[in-house]
């Protein structure tokens, strides 16, 4: 089947309207472009996101239907409290956003190759050098463990890849990210299309309008810098 796509071009951060997004493949918006600070940081205040493979031109992306955690959803379970007891952890922020991404970008065991080519991790480097892109990550007896990362827009945390190292440490990585934000923010956390990881742990599922809708009333709001200063985080989980 031939896609007809609107191809972007460099000189020109625009998109087109979310309207025009395809229903299959569900979301694809665009295409070609570049990966700029400029244009990633348009991108995410409209909704929209880069997905795309060694070999494929810059997809870009708004899905119908995104997953969403709501605050004060992300809870310890039994099991990990049991976890947590036995093997006490300790989280940061922003501590090494290099080895974070790296680890995202490392193909899992059922994926042959990754999306978070090289190309992405520089430009989301740019982003976190800028002060739009966060990580946090889980440490175990001094050991990088897990973690997760993202572009903050305004008051909502937009959730790109997490990683584990021993199990369960992504679990960890998103349940201390919220109650990290909810000290500074309402602790939405945008994660993208659905997968059953997330049902699993709780995200709920909004319509594209909705979540625009949402992203809307976030993008204005302003939380202190102090919410991403690298350090070392206290949290009662």
């Amino acid at each position: 089947m031939t896609l007809y796509l609107p191809v972007l071009a460099e000189a020109d951060i625009q998109f087109p309207p979310l309207e025009q997004a395809l229903e299959a493949p569900d979301g694809l918006l665009a295409m070609g472009g570049d990966l700029s600070a400029q244009r990633l940081i348009s991108a995410y205040s409209q909704g929209i996101f880069p997905w795309f493979s060694e070999g494929e031109p810059i997809l870009w992306w708004s899905p119908s239907i995104r997953a969403i955690f709501a605050p004060n959803t992300l809870t310890l379970n039994r099991s990990l409290k049991k976890q947590l007891n036995k093997y006490p952890l300790q989280f940061s922020v922003n501590q090494c956003f290099k080895q974070v991404i790296q680890h995202c970008a490392a193909p899992r065991a059922k994926q042959a190759e990754t999306w978070i080519l090289s190309d992405i991790q520089q430009a989301y480097y740019r982003l976190h050098q800028l002060g739009h892109a966060h990580s946090l990550e889980v440490w175990q007896e001094n050991n990088l463990a897990g973690g997760l990362y993202g572009v903050m827009v305004g008051g909502l945390f937009c959730g790109e890849s997490m990683f584990n190292l021993a199990p369960n440490m992504a679990k960890f990585a998103l349940i201390a990210l919220q109650k990290h934000l909810q000290q500074y923010s309402s602790g939405w956390i945008d994660c993208q299309i659905p997968n059953p990881f997330l049902t699993q742990m709780g995200a709920s599922t909004i319509a594209r309008p909705n979540y625009i809708e949402l992203l809307k009333q976030h993008t204005e709001q302003r939380i202190s810098s102090n919410c991403w200063l690298t350090q070392m985080l206290t949290l009662d989980l």
